[in-house]
């Protein structure tokens, strides 16, 4: 019922967010003197902060339509080269010489946590001229219908063994906060089986690989409440008239209210120095927020079934460190983990996988040899530095194409700077 009160609010509004966008319009027209007034911006600044801030914001676009590849700008185009009802791959198809030697592939996992693979924009950016690229585009379970079946943390891994089957033996891939554990159980799996087709390199940044090593607020919520009570609390049906209509799934709004509560005290901040931008017409700084937020704001609905084994097995019941954790009934040990090299990154401030929860992949992949492995703390960074901005371009993508380079297959073993400077 609650989702259904939320949707009604939403429908409700929308008059008010009308006439405040009118407002907004009206008070930012050049032919209006009163425009460039004081008085008559702050108006307009309010009825956008109105708007903004009581909106749904939709699924964003990538958008990357060029990069840089042997110091030459090449176009970027987008496909979908795999398709499930519940997740796209996407290809960043860069338009490089014929003939020129293949850079490695690269899948990168993005969190199914409540936003879009979008949120990784400036990760893909900044690893394009070094890559071939595939993205996971996880769908908003609100869009899936009923019919088109159910999704949990089994089929996660499902999805991820098909990718590496389709990439093909020698791909790399990267996953981002709450794949790490997927990603990581897959790679097991696979080389529990002996298949060819496991990834050279596995970058796993900022993960919940063992929740117990310097928990955060999230850990703590996790180990306070039993999984009843997130089933009770959290877990609501789709409303019509969206296609997943009587679906049960964990809304995005109430992750994005979480992430916001964690930090309130910022986006506030953030908020009103918006507002004081526009009043002082400093249009650059206005739309850096609107860049911000226009991301952090689109949020997606993850199905129950997934949401609710995700946290049972990763958060309540630690099932992958204690070695307990099953797919389908077949083990999860990280131990089988010989031939796929392993490299590990935290961020210093990370609020939500502590430092150390991501290096715990080490202690488990215990029959992995010293020269196939890598860790990096880097330092004065939160969770999203960890992926994005100005430190991940400068000083964890080196370590990743570094890091990729010595082990593709091939290469051989690690070379020693890399493992030197990256910490183990």
């Amino acid at each position: 019922m609650f989702y259904q009160l939320y949707e009604l609010n939403h429908a409700a509004m929308q008059p008010v967010r009308a006439y405040a966008d009118a407002v907004k319009l009206f008070y930012t027209n050049p032919l209006n003197p009163l425009s460039q007034t004081p008085w008559g911006r702050s108006l307009a600044a309010s009825a956008e902060l109105f708007e903004r801030t009581t909106r749904r914001y939709g699924k964003p676009r990538f958008e990357i339509g060029e990069t840089t590849v042997d110091f030459e700008t090449v176009a970027v185009s987008e496909r979908v080269v795999w398709s499930r009802p519940f997740c796209n791959l996407v290809h960043f198809k860069r338009d490089v010489p014929a003939g020129r030697r293949a850079d490695p592939k690269l899948l990168i996992v993005a969190p199914m946590s409540g936003h879009y693979a979008t949120l990784l924009r400036g990760t893909v950016e900044a690893m394009l001229p070094h890559a071939d690229i595939y993205i996971t585009d996880w769908v908003d379970a609100r869009m899936v219908p009923l019919t088109d079946g159910h999704f949990d943390l089994d089929d996660y891994i499902d999805y991820v063994v098909e990718m590496f089957h389709l990439l093909g033996p020698g791909a790399h891939v990267m996953a981002v906060c709450q794949p790490s554990v997927p990603v990581l159980a897959a790679v097991a799996l696979m080389e529990a089986r002996g298949e060819r087709s496991v990834p050279a390199t596995m970058t796993l940044m900022g993960g919940p690989i063992d929740t117990r090593r310097n928990p955060t607020a999230v850990n703590a919520l996790a180990e306070e409440k039993d999984l009843d009570w997130f089933r009770d609390n959290v877990i609501m049906q789709v409303p019509w008239p969206n296609p997943g209509f009587m679906r049960d799934v964990y809304p995005g709004f109430l992750q994005l209210s979480g992430f916001m509560g964690m930090n309130l005290d910022r986006h506030l901040i953030a908020h009103k120095d918006f507002f004081m931008h526009l009043v002082k017409n400093d249009g650059d700084s206005a739309e850096k927020h609107r860049d911000f937020y226009d991301e952090y704001l689109a949020v997606m609905d993850l199905t129950a079934e997934f949401y609710l084994q995700t946290v049972d097995t990763v958060f309540i019941r630690h099932a992958l460190p204690k070695g307990e954790m099953r797919h389908r009934g077949e083990p999860v040990d990280p131990a089988a983990v010989r031939n796929v090299a392993l490299l590990t990154i935290e961020g210093e401030n990370d609020d939500i996988s502590g430092v150390g929860q991501t290096q715990a992949a080490h202690d488990l992949c215990v029959n992995l040899d010293d020269g196939r492995r890598a860790h990096y703390l880097q330092p004065a960074v939160g969770h999203y530095g960890v992926f994005n901005g100005s430190r991940f371009r400068a000083e964890i993508v080196p370590r990743i194409v570094d890091f990729m380079a010595s082990h593709a297959r091939g290469a051989g073993r690690a070379r020693p700077h890399l493992v030197k400077s990256a910490g183990r």
